[in-house]
């Protein structure tokens, strides 16, 4: 999409949005920008999303009305306005001016961090919308960020967690994709974040256009109100951690089958785009560093089967079971709620 800049007395709300997949570091990194006195940071508000789909970018493929009707009759509407295209984008623009300007307002703050990962994925959208943002993209090792989706969502079944969400096809493409035609987005590593935590956060500052401040780093010390979507386990630390950089390794080996679906992944995805995260397929598996990483945590029965954890091992049997080609139509409508509430249960 062609970019086209909104009218200088439309200038809006200082905006920073975080783009990078889930499980790739997006919480740590906003958790860090929050850290900062002069940042307001909301998790996942998920403005731009449904925005993306209502007709004339894009279209969903089911919804409670007529998507292709939606969609042709969107398209005409916007032919007839005085500027066509660019009068829904300042239309969609104004829109959301209204709800980051305010919120930002009433904070007292100077800038705005939006961390929605599946921003990501419409990022083309985003840009046209706000082409005068700052945008910081964070990659992580492809290994790691599926392992960490499988281990947090599907209870370690890796094979349920792909055919659930094939994540690394989704969002590697999109990413690399953004990278190469946003040269001037700031692109960080999650394996330079957690080992020179103090590096990032200056190269943050200095993007976002904010004074240096040191005590971000310790971002678990600094109390940050209205946090909600996220993950949970940055707030096991106090600070950026290089714990865990090779865990996923680990991870691979403890169970068969694992390395080979990766490797069925890693055939979809190009090398350019496998560049753009840091890696090679051919060393892939090799260790980022010499050191091991310590064991993770064993979950024990009690956490496996109560709470939020409980839930979603039920959603997903269920979800499996409604996805057997002889089913019905009302297992159809089970498969479809258990996506839901699924979607629901990991926020």
């Amino acid at each position: 999409m062609q970019r086209s800049p909104s009218p200088p007395d439309e200038a809006g709300p200082r905006l920073l949005f975080i783009l990078g997949a889930p499980r790739s570091g997006t919480t740590l990194l906003m958790r860090l920008l929050a850290a900062h006195p002069r940042v307001l940071a909301r998790p996942e508000p998920h403005l731009m999303t449904p925005l993306a789909y209502l007709g004339y970018f894009d279209h969903v493929g089911s919804a409670p009305y007529d998507p292709l009707v939606t969609h042709l009759a969107i398209r005409h509407f916007v032919a007839g306005l005085p500027r066509g295209e660019d009068d829904y984008v300042d239309a969609v623009r104004a829109y959301c001016d209204t709800l980051y300007g305010r919120m930002l307002a009433a904070s007292g703050r100077d800038l705005f961090v939006d961390k929605t990962p599946a921003y990501a994925l419409i990022s083309p959208f985003l840009e046209r919308i706000y082409p005068d943002a700052r945008y910081v993209v964070i990659t992580r090792h492809p290994g790691a960020i599926f392992s960490s989706h499988a281990r947090a969502f599907f209870d370690d079944d890796w094979h349920a967690a792909h055919a659930f969400h094939p994540l690394l096809e989704r969002y590697v493409p999109a990413i690399a994709a953004f990278l190469r035609r946003s040269p001037s987005a700031l692109h960080l590593r999650y394996e330079t974040l957690v080992t020179d935590p103090q590096g990032a956060c200056r190269a943050l500052c200095a993007h976002a256009g904010l004074a240096d401040h040191p005590p971000m780093v310790a971002y678990g010390e600094v109390p940050v109100a209205g946090l909600g979507p996220g993950d949970p386990g940055v707030d096991r630390h106090q600070r950026p951690t290089p714990r865990y950089l090779d865990a996923w390794r680990d991870a691979v080996e403890a169970a068969p089958g694992r390395r080979a679906l990766l490797e069925q992944i890693l055939e979809e995805l190009s090398d350019p785009d496998l560049r753009a995260f840091g890696v090679d397929r051919h060393t892939f598996f090799e260790p980022s560093r010499a050191e091991p990483s310590p064991p993770r945590p064993h979950r024990g029965t009690a956490e496996r089967w109560s709470g939020p954890a409980l839930r979603r091992r039920v959603l997903l049997r269920l979800r499996r079971g409604a996805s057997d080609p002889r089913t019905g139509r009302v297992l159809r409508q089970i498969r479809f709620y258990c996506d839901v509430l699924l979607r629901e249960s990991v926020c």
